[in-house]
């Protein structure tokens, strides 16, 4: 189909039109613009680097909201002993990369290593602060800061309570944060944390090492808070990465609703798959849409709403005719720029990216304030709702200019 003339821009309204209102997604359709979303914006790639049992699935769990038990489905193996894992699955906005292998018997770390360093943006060095045998794990970061010095270090130090007293509890406010540390840290743990950082000493290069005490547990083991120190990561995080990750997975610190702070991940992974696609003539005319149908499809089944044809329709009304007209005018627009070869690939990549990825963004957005109305049994306040999507296209724009994958500290 060519787009020369405005005889194809109904056709498109009438095909993102049935997109939405249509629950079923084009499967190829949809397959198509994530790979080509995936070839243009590679994912920023976290590696954690740790023994087994050492915390590191409580940490993506931690980071990303998950479950325990869909991270564990949902890593997969790149090499014989390393693994990846992509949050969200359908259209993830970072990769987790585990070596599995660390201080197990006869595993040569060498070609994993090699690997992952080759992917890494960020490095998280991940031990059990009771387990002092962390000699393989010691190497491995020696090893990579030898090869790249300057390469910032995060170390999460986890598992606090196993040196608790009996009966002892996590301290607050969280004191790990600044030093010396107060009397009131129980003196096993005190002397746990220390030993660590005694003995992998000074790393080579002068880049930044960043110890981080946490103690990440079930709601059933007892401790409150369930995610201790958690803050204080994201923190080290921000402040050794310019990835934008607590940006991507958290969303702004006003996201309270737990359904909206699990929702957040999905519309930029959506947004970002929206703007991979939208910077290539012409293919974000079946791309775009199936992008957006596949994203209300998640959301609807993560607020627990039944997503047909009614519902769907009632959303897209209450969101309003003129939403979806600028919509349209925005694509012509980005089309018509691409199409035009005096005008330039870069223009039109530009405006197809940017448009593409904030409307994806803000239509994923309009439906959480919608689906978690819907779940609360409260009527739609049709004002609001546009609201939040006028506002979302803003935040959703200022969002996807930072770069993925860009940083590789």
């Amino acid at each position: 189909m060519t787009f020369h003339d405005s005889k194809h821009w109904p056709d498109y309204w009438r095909r993102l039109r049935e997109a939405l209102l249509n629950p079923r997604v084009d499967d190829r359709s949809l397959e198509a613009a994530l790979r080509a979303a995936r070839a243009r914006q590679p994912l920023p790639v976290l590696w954690l680097i740790g023994k087994a049992q050492a915390g590191k699935t409580s940490i993506i769990r931690a980071l990303t909201g998950s479950e325990t038990a869909e991270i564990g489905n949902g890593f997969q193996p790149c090499t014989r002993t390393a693994r990846f894992y992509d949050f969200p699955t359908e259209a993830p906005v970072v990769r987790f990369l585990d070596t599995r292998g660390l201080g197990e018997v006869a595993y040569d770390p060498t070609d994993d290593i090699h690997y992952c360093e080759s992917q890494a943006h960020l490095l998280l060095g991940v031990m059990k602060a009771t387990d002092i045998r962390q000699d393989a794990v010691f190497e491995v970061l020696r090893a990579v800061r030898r090869r790249h010095p300057e390469w910032p270090a995060l170390i999460a130090q986890t598992g606090l309570h196993e040196a608790y007293p009996p009966g002892g509890e996590h301290l607050l406010p969280y004191p790990y944060d600044r030093e010396p540390w107060p009397p009131q840290v129980p003196a096993d743990l005190a002397r746990a944390l220390t030993a660590h950082r005694d003995r992998l000493g000074a790393l080579p290069g002068s880049a930044l090492v960043c110890w981080v005490p946490i103690d990440l547990t079930l709601p059933e083991d007892g401790y409150e808070p369930a995610n201790y120190g958690l803050d204080a990561l994201w923190t080290a995080i921000e402040a050794v990465s310019t990835l934008g990750l607590q940006a991507r997975l958290r969303g702004d610190a006003g996201i309270r609703d737990v359904y909206d702070r699990a929702a957040h991940p999905h519309i930029v992974g959506h947004a970002l798959a929206a703007a991979g696609v939208g910077a290539l003539p012409l293919v974000d005319l079946v791309g775009v849409p199936a992008v957006q149908a596949n994203l209300l499809r998640v959301l609807a089944k993560l607020y627990k709403q039944d997503w047909k044809v009614p519902m769907a329709s009632e959303f897209l009304g209450l969101l309003g005719a003129g939403i979806g007209i600028g919509y349209l005018a925005r694509t012509v627009g980005r089309e018509l720029i691409k199409l035009v070869p005096w005008l330039g690939q870069t223009v039109g990549a530009v405006w197809g990216a940017t448009a593409s990825g904030a409307t994806t963004y803000a239509l994923g957005k309009a439906a959480g304030y919608y689906f978690a109305s819907r779940r609360r049994h409260s009527l739609v306040d049709a004002e609001a709702l546009r609201r939040v999507y006028a506002e979302a296209l803003t935040s959703g724009a200022n969002l996807l200019k930072v770069p993925p994958g860009e940083d590789r500290s």
